[in-house]
């Protein structure tokens, strides 16, 4: 420890007395390992870290399979509650299962009405997860049953927001969609299942409900039985649904299950994302320890006298090795103090911009996990980064070393091969980044070009939630919305207005339906679409064409007979080369109503731009449909954000108790429907763009020692009859050399790695030759850039001042 402490301080002393060196290696160090922190911290809390519940790995999901013929490509699916309830009497892996609903419930009696986002769940939720309150109890045995008490439990957000957290909260009243409920509970922060839920309440199912088989809309939360593993579960759930399958085939021909772990679930689409920039960070590293390598072979490069003499007088080859690592580890240990407080710069970047969509947002931070991870990079970057030139050090001819003078002017025979190697290496990844970076750009730009089949430009929208209580006939519900549409089409600066049960791009209710005239097949076996109700003046409103026939209008009514408008492609593939227009079809789940097609309309983008599922609907009339939840949609010919404040409250002339959430644009609606590509496109084009402009300043760094070690030499080419041309090829050839040898291996590594990102991009070929090209064009201009001030510079030596030089 003593000689270890020893090599510290000389390193240090080094180290003070080249403040320049020092500097730019540590800015480079804090650059690489401040990215990888950052990354770090977000995928530490989104896919590492456990849930903060006891015994989270036994936590499971459990969803249905549909089949395959009528949701192709779908894997996961809801649950209805008659299966929910004979996989909990029939299964025995599980020490308990529990549904969940979600639900918007209307919050009144307060300044201003509000609505809240509710998990609804059976008696058992908060014993399956095992979730205690801080505050209170959870549901009692018998409180999910119709008839009972109304209760609530508060998420401690609210609990803080509405009762200031007031301990006295218990037993309070809250008016939720009309009907008071009792405060029995307060959770933990902590606790957030389903995501974002502020309170929850008793899902009270009445026993019309619990026969209900064919309609799924549940979630089902499971907790593993001790020493029974997800194989065994999902072995238990596979003969379960089997037999269901005899036992109901209308309902459940072709259904399955499968059992997720809930932490799995949670993270969702992102993990692709992360694991994808995860590795990008680490690329970043290697080229920040790449540079500093460098940078270190070049300082120590003239200290071969020096290391010479030591060896001479007994220095062992392990003992140079640690003076030279003494003193990267230094380096890298400041670079990773600096790179800590560049870590939470962008960390707090990522969470402003993107925790709407990343999987518990509020838990990414830099704490004492992530400072030890940084600690650990930062040793392990020292150890790199000091390596090669510590051993190429070693392997110095100490007759040589001993023959040169200790001037810069040394010529430098050696240490060449090193540079280059790790020149080419900086260059290599680099471009792996570049190319990685301009598919994910390319990507966003094919998406952004996707016609989604309609006009997003000037469109307010706004999501009402009507209790049910309050309108509970459906004449009652399309009444309140009428008058609402109404109003807002009254108000200056609207052109149109009108609803729809879920916006394009969002997803929403796929259902079951038969064709009149044709066989009538089990509901397993029927073609399922997306559904959709509409209020009149939707079409107009985001300007979705009438391809053929009439639109949805105030005369269809509930009295009416009900009718239906279906999209472009529905027609084409259900009454192809045939008029649809008078064809008519049933809804599964609304039996025994006929619905009349009056119009076609064109295909709009209901689940993504870079989905075609949805495009095939059926669009039925508000007035005829039970609703109570809807999506205002708004044109307007002044900017949208200037009409919020009239349209909530033409919506308060209505109703004083209605509240109105999630008010944006429409083309913040498209905005949200590309986070995934945004998010990676952005942080994979910053760290791109920093391995850039690291390649560019290794390449640099490498040609300017070489200039500056080489000037007596030019000095003799340039007194023996070389021209500038000449010394302006030489330089350029060494500094564009190992940066070609570089493109031509990044070009090998992005093609074996495109796979990776496949996932990820839309319309464009992870081996696209134009991005591939244009990677490879700019990575070689930057490193023509970087090459030519060294080269410059070489031209201006004066032959008689470098050889009085030496």
């Amino acid at each position: 420890m003593g000689a270890v402490m020893q090599d510290l301080k000389y390193g240090m002393r080094v180290l003070r007395k080249s403040p320049g060196f020092a500097a730019a290696a540590i800015l480079v160090l804090a650059l690489g390992i401040g990215a990888n922190t950052a990354i770090f911290s977000v995928v530490n809390a989104v896919l590492l870290r456990p849930l903060p519940l006891p015994e989270p790995e036994r936590l499971m999901l459990v969803w249905h399979v549909p089949p395959a013929k009528s949701f192709p490509g779908v894997t996961r699916f809801s649950v209805s509650p008659a299966n929910y309830l004979d996989w909990q009497k029939q299964n025995h892996v599980f020490e308990k299962m529990a549904a969940l609903g979600r639900s918007a419930m209307n919050l009144t009696g307060g300044a201003q009405p509000e609505s809240l986002t509710a998990g609804a769940a059976t008696a058992d939720f908060f014993s399956v997860m095992k979730a205690a309150p801080i505050l209170g109890r959870t549901f009692a045995a018998d409180e999910d049953q119709p008839g009972h008490d109304k209760v609530v439990v508060l998420g401690k957000a609210f609990w803080q927001s509405h009762f200031g957290s007031n301990r006295n909260a218990l037993g309070q009243k809250l008016m939720l969609d009309g009907d008071a409920y009792t405060v029995i509970g307060v959770m933990p922060p902590t606790f957030d299942f389903p995501p974002k839920a502020q309170v929850w309440v008793p899902l009270a199912w009445t026993d019309k409900e619990r026969a209900v088989r064919g309609n799924h809309n549940y979630i089902v939360a499971a907790r593993l039985k001790p020493g029974v593993d997800m194989k065994q579960a999902q072995a238990e759930m596979d003969t379960i649904s089997s037999r269901l399958q005899q036992q109901y085939p209308v309902d459940n021909a072709g259904w399955g299950a499968v059992v997720v772990p809930l932490r799995e679930e949670l993270v969702g689409d992102v993990r692709p994302a992360l694991l994808v920039l995860l590795g990008a960070v680490a690329f970043v590293l290697l080229i920040a320890c790449a540079n500093v390598a460098n940078l270190t072979l070049a300082k120590t490069w003239g200290r071969k006298k020096e290391i010479a003499i030591r060896t001479v007088l007994g220095a062992s080859r392990g003992r140079v090795l640690r003076q030279v690592l003494s003193e990267t580890m230094l380096l890298s240990l400041a670079g990773g103090l600096l790179g800590v407080f560049l870590a939470g710069a962008i960390v707090s970047l990522i969470v402003a911009n993107f925790s709407d969509n990343l999987p518990r947002f509020w838990e990414i931070g830099v704490d004492g996990g992530v400072l030890g991870f940084t600690l650990g990079i930062s040793i392990l970057t020292g150890l790199i980064a000091g390596l090669a030139p510590a051993w190429r050090l070693t392997k110095t001819n100490l007759n040589e070393a001993m023959k040169q003078g200790l001037g810069k002017t040394d010529s430098d025979s050696g240490g060449n091969r090193t540079r280059s190697v790790l020149v080419v290496s900086e260059v290599a990844l680099s471009l792996v980044l570049l190319i990685g970076a301009g598919l994910m750009i390319r990507s966003l730009w094919n998406l952004r070009s996707v016609k989604p089949g309609f006009d997003a430009q000037n469109v307010l929208t706004m999501t009402l939630t009507i209790p049910e209580a309050k309108y509970k006939e459906p004449y009652q519900q399309a009444g309140f919305y009428k008058q609402v549409l109404e109003r807002v089409r009254a108000l200056p600066g609207v052109e149109s207005a009108g609803a729809i049960s879920s916006l394009p791009l969002t997803g929403g209710s796929t259902q079951p339906f038969s064709i009149e005239g044709q066989p009538v097949l089990p509901m397993a076996d029927q073609p399922e679409v997306a559904v959709r109700e509409i209020a009149p003046g939707y079409l107009r409103s985001l300007h979705v064409p009438l391809l053929g026939g009439r639109e949805i209008s105030d005369a269809d009514t509930a009295e009416r007979p009900a009718v239906v408008l279906v999209s472009d492609s529905f027609a084409k593939r259900f009454w192809p080369h045939e008029n649809p227009l008078g064809k008519h079809l049933t809804l599964t789940f609304l039996p025994g109503i006929t619905r009349e097609v009056v119009g076609v309309v064109g295909d709009v983008k209901q689940a993504g731009l870079d989905m075609d599922m949805g495009r095939e609907t059926i669009y039925n009339a508000l007035a005829q449909i039970h609703r109570t939840r809807m999506q205002l949609v708004v044109r307007t010919s002044a900017p949208p954000s200037s009409l919020v404040s009239a349209v909530t409250n033409a919506v308060h002339q209505v109703d004083p108790d209605e509240p109105v959430l999630k008010v944006e644009t429409m083309e913040d609606v498209v905005d949200a429907s590309l986070f995934q590509q945004r998010f990676s496109m952005l942080l994979l084009a910053a760290f791109a763009g920093l391995a850039l402009l690291l390649a560019a300043v290794g390449i640099y760094s490498v040609l300017a020692f070489a200039v500056r070690r080489r000037v007596r030499e030019i000095g003799i080419r340039m007194a023996l009859g070389a021209q500038i041309g000449d010394v302006l090829r030489m330089v350029l050839y060494d500094g564009m050399r190992p940066a070609l040898i570089g493109v031509g291996i990044g070009l090998a590594g992005a093609l074996a790695l495109g796979r990776v990102v496949t996932s990820l991009i839309y319309g464009v070929s992870a081996t696209d030759p134009a991005t591939f090209i244009a990677g490879a064009g700019l990575l070689a201009a930057v490193a023509l850039c970087a090459s030519v001030i060294p080269a410059i510079r070489a031209t201006r030596v004066e032959p008689m001042k470098a050889l009085r030089d030496e």
